[in-house]
């Protein structure tokens, strides 16, 4: 008798194992299908059929007029060309971190990879104020009897300025892809070519670039998707500049039409994933038309720089005051002023800007507010849903299982404007059942939020998984612990740190970010990203200077506390760690 009571306990248990397990995975289903996969199958729809009936001439007229095919052809030389420059950027940055006795690796990594982290609208603001008339650069020109833009005159509303500051801005992007490639070049083979006599040169283009190619190809897909999706410099520097691309050209006819003109955005944002989605493809097959995979362990290979450390160490250094010091330093002497172009000086200095940012503006404290809630509530659901999906990802990859990871992907890597439109086309009628609208609240964004940037901690989690031995799960699974109490008591204290570097990138992310919430937001729900746009817009560009200077010092901060917990973190998980 109870060796039969004890079967029938063991299967109860097991039943609810299973059930609890099926559970969780029909949640992260509902979860991801409603909020990734419907919203992209919606724009699809919206944009073949906005009546409900397929319209494929429509379609055709709208593609080929000349609005759209010039906003798109902007669109494909401004990502085209700033990628090119960010491929040789982030290459070089990479080559001496990863293969040369560069001294200050750690301080010139963190250095490198903070523009990354500053909103880009806050870049583009720093650096118009940087090349602003009344600028610390002018004045020294001035100074120096040298040759100045009249006022008035912006060199960086144009194409040129808008590749070069994207071309800059995502040089990071593929900084970290390089650099992780040529930690695994092979040293053997770089001693062979040397001891054949080839020059220092040879060996660069003959060796290490080939067996980098990979790399740099990833690197620049994820630069071309970057540039193509961004907002915050192609709106501050192009709207200006009346040089229309599709990401403007999106917002122009939300801002100007109204929900009206959703049909023709949702073209608009499916042509925008439509390039990127070909960027991506045509980098992975040009970096992939070589088998450059070696045999055994890779042994980390150095250069030395020799005589010309020196100047190389002092020219990389230059290179972060140009880029980093330069255009941060304009941001900040115009938040000190008292108002734009103006020089400081004891008589224009003051503090009522950052006064007025922190508490005289009580729509920018809310803006703040709004988008500190929204972060930290995405950060925590996205990490709660990204150690389930790793649990699965790391020993029980189904099918089905792959094909909500593929869409939490697919929905990372597509521009976060797309993202946006399909979220309000999505969300616009009133919800099955419950007969709720999200459209015009805070919640929108928040699902916008939580279907962007679930890759984003699945990825530092699945890396903690890797780290953890199956066998402690499996000897909770024969004791008859279900997966919450395995997940509570076992995996969640082991993947805790890679979980948590996951909530710090999500929210250094999501705080200021721009590309999603600029269609969602209203007049009652600001965020703080659109918020340091619409100043600028509205003529406070000392404001929103100091509205953007205090957003550079929580990222710094936010840095910092991550890169405190980077002992118990897997490696590479912190994208600014040397």
């Amino acid at each position: 008798m109870s060796v039969v009571s004890n079967e029938w306990r063991s299967a109860a248990r097991g039943g609810k194992r299973v059930n609890s397990e099926r559970l969780v995975l029909a949640l992260m289903v509902v979860l991801i299908g409603l909020l990734s996969v419907a919203p992209l199958l919606r724009l699809v729809w919206t944009a073949i059929a906005p009546a409900g009936v397929p319209d494929m001439a429509r379609l055709a007229r709208l593609l080929t007029s000349d609005r759209v095919l010039i906003a798109s052809g902007n669109t494909l030389l401004i990502a085209l060309s700033s990628t090119l420059i960010s491929v040789v950027l982030g290459t070089a940055a990479a080559w001496l971190v990863a293969l040369s006795n560069l001294r200050g690796k750690t301080a010139w990594v963190f250095a490198f990879i903070l523009p990354l982290m500053i909103p880009p609208q806050v870049t583009a603001l720093a650096w118009l104020q940087a090349l602003a008339p009344g600028s610390p650069l002018a004045l020294l020109c001035a100074t120096m009897g040298l040759p100045w833009f009249a006022p008035g005159e912006q060199p960086l509303y144009s194409l040129t300025g808008i590749v070069l500051l994207l071309g800059t801005h995502n040089a990071p992007l593929v900084f970290l892809t390089v650099r992780a490639g040529l930690r695994r070049l092979p040293a053997d083979l770089v001693e062979a070519a040397q001891a054949s006599g080839a020059t220092r040169l040879r060996v660069l283009f003959t060796v290490i670039l080939p067996l980098a190619r990979p790399a740099i190809f990833a690197g620049a897909a994820l630069t071309f998707v970057a540039a193509a999706g961004n907002f915050g410099i192609q709106a501050l520097l192009g709207i200006p500049a009346r040089l229309p691309t599709l990401i403007t050209l999106v917002y122009q006819q939300l801002n100007g039409i109204g929900p009206s003109a959703l049909p023709n955005t949702a073209v608009y944002a499916l042509l925008i994933a439509a390039i990127t989605l070909a960027g991506m493809a045509a980098s992975a097959w040009l970096g992939g038309r070589h088998d450059v995979r070696v045999n055994g362990a890779p042994r980390l290979w150095q250069q030395s720089l020799g005589r010309a450390r020196v100047a190389i160490e002092a020219l990389a250094w230059w290179w972060m005051a140009l880029t980093l010091l330069l255009p941060l330093s304009a941001l900040l002497i115009t938040a000190l002023t008292r108002g734009f172009g103006q020089a400081l000086t004891w008589q224009t200095l003051t503090l009522e800007n950052f006064r007025a940012a922190l508490w005289g503006y009580p729509a920018v404290r809310q803006a703040f507010l709004t988008s500190l809630g929204l972060t930290t509530l995405a950060a925590l659901i996205l990490t709660v849903c990204a150690l389930f999906l790793a649990y699965f990802l790391s020993w029980r990859r189904t099918k089905l299982v792959r094909g909500l990871w593929l869409a939490s992907e697919l929905t990372y890597a597509l521009p976060g404007i797309v993202t946006g439109v399909a979220a309000m086309l999505f969300f616009l009628r009133p919800l099955p059942i419950v007969n709720v609208s999200l459209y015009g609240t805070v919640w929108i964004i928040l699902a916008a939020y939580l279907a962007n940037f679930l890759a984003l901690v699945l990825r530092p989690t699945l890396a903690g998984f890797a780290q953890l031995e199956p066998a402690l799960d499996e000897a909770a699974r024969l004791c008859g612990a279900g997966l919450m109490r395995r997940m509570r008591d076992i995996l969640l204290p082991l993947a805790a740190p890679a979980a948590l570097a996951g909530s710090v990138l999500v929210f250094l992310t999501a705080l200021n970010e721009i590309q999603v919430s600029i269609l969602l937001v209203t007049s009652q729900t600001q965020t703080i990203g659109p918020t340091i746009v619409f100043l600028d817009e509205g003529g406070s560009a000392s404001l929103a200077a100091a509205v953007g200077c205090l957003m550079i010092v929580v990222v710094c901060l936010l840095m910092t506390l991550a890169t405190y917990l980077a002992r118990r973190l897997p490696q590479g998980v912190l994208p600014w760690q040397a």
